[in-house]
């Protein structure tokens, strides 16, 4: 009131300039507030002070979840059961410590590294009526998941150089594949996934995020990414190096090598092939298995899913993680002579 008394008691030029400023600003408040109230202005926040994430995937299921509970928990265990099986009967049996069975048990382990990593955060938020998750678990939900992947194509690369020695040059194997270089490999294959991510988690903790909802059942990192509402070049151009890095490169490596195998194969003896294939198969289906669930994962992460219905959108992003670590143990347990025999004496008594 004394403001507009004191205008309309001056010069036309000061009433004009004072209506000009009020009415501006009261402009500006009222389409801040609008856009608050219709949700067109996000709130900047920094990661590391949002305390948790919502999971927005979930639906209710009612008195199902029990069901799915169940369902859940047995494949755990048998993932830890078999996996479990497999490392002790390699470990044991001196006849098995050969680099072959060496990275197995390194892949063994991987897979109950990886079904530790979700299977018990799942089993939680499945009994849950509230899907939410603090901020530190989330992260480090992540860096296990991608670790996980990431260690299993680097250990996949490394089992076909392996076999790459054995078939193709069989008189340097030996000499080449030494337990000091064997240790070596399965050192690299954990040590560089692991630093990789790490940079990755923290450039994305340095993230100012404008919310807090994941349209995912666990935590994912390209989805907090796109949360954000600061620049994120740097996070996007070191998605694409690791993506290279860690899967495009290993999984090149690993399918050269499998083309230099078949070609010895073709060109020698019956009894050749069927042992070449037989150590391969299980290798060759292991890749394009976790190739399948990592290629649907990516397409999920960067293309509009909209159209896909939830509940596949949910199995198509959990089968990477959930089948892997069983069909891993069950299929070389199957398929490896050496492991079979050894895993049916144990299992009959008979050892």
């Amino acid at each position: 009131m004394r403001i507009l008394r004191v205008c309309f008691s001056g010069s036309k030029q000061t009433r004009q300039k004072a209506l000009i400023l009020y009415g501006l600003k009261m402009s500006k408040i009222r389409i801040i507030c609008k856009r608050l109230l219709y949700g067109e202005v996000r709130i900047m926040v920094n990661s590391t002070h949002i305390s948790y994430f919502t999971l927005a995937a979930y639906f209710d299921t009612g008195f199902l979840k029990y069901l799915f509970f169940m369902i859940v928990m047995c494949l755990y265990v048998c993932i830890i059961g078999a996996n479990v099986l497999l490392i002790v009967v390699i470990c044991v049996n001196r006849s098995l410590h050969e680099p072959m069975y060496l990275f197995l048990c390194s892949l063994f382990v991987n897979e109950l590294y990886g079904s530790t990593g979700l299977f018990p955060f799942l089993l939680v938020q499945i009994l849950s009526d509230i899907h939410t998750v603090s901020a530190p678990l989330c992260f480090l939900q992540i860096v296990c998941i991608y670790s996980y992947a990431s260690i299993q194509f680097s250990i996949l690369a490394v089992m076909s150089y392996d076999r790459y020695l054995a078939i193709c040059n069989p008189l340097q194997y030996n000499t080449r594949m030494t337990s000091n270089r064997v240790a070596m490999f399965i050192a690299v294959s954990w040590l560089y996934p692991f630093i990789a991510i790490w940079i990755m988690v923290s450039l994305t903790l340095s993230l100012q995020l404008c919310g807090n909802i994941i349209n995912k059942v666990y935590c994912d990192n390209f989805s907090i990414v796109k949360l954000a509402c600061s620049d994120t070049t740097v996070n996007n151009i070191y998605g694409i190096f690791i993506t290279f890095s860690l899967i495009m490169f290993p999984v090149s490596l690993t399918l050269i090598s499998y083309m230099r195998i078949l070609r010895v194969c073709f060109s020698g003896s019956k009894q050749t092939r069927q042992k070449a294939l037989s150590t391969c198969t299980p290798h060759l289906a292991s890749l394009l298995n976790v190739s399948f669930g990592s290629c649907f994962e990516v397409i999920q992460n960067r293309f509009d899913m909209k159209y896909v219905p939830n509940i596949l959108r949910i199995l198509l992003s959990l089968y990477f993680l959930t089948c892997q670590p069983l069909f891993t143990p069950v299929l070389y347990g199957l398929k490896m002579s050496k492991i079979c025999i050894i895993c049916k004496r144990l299992l009959y008594g008979e050892v």
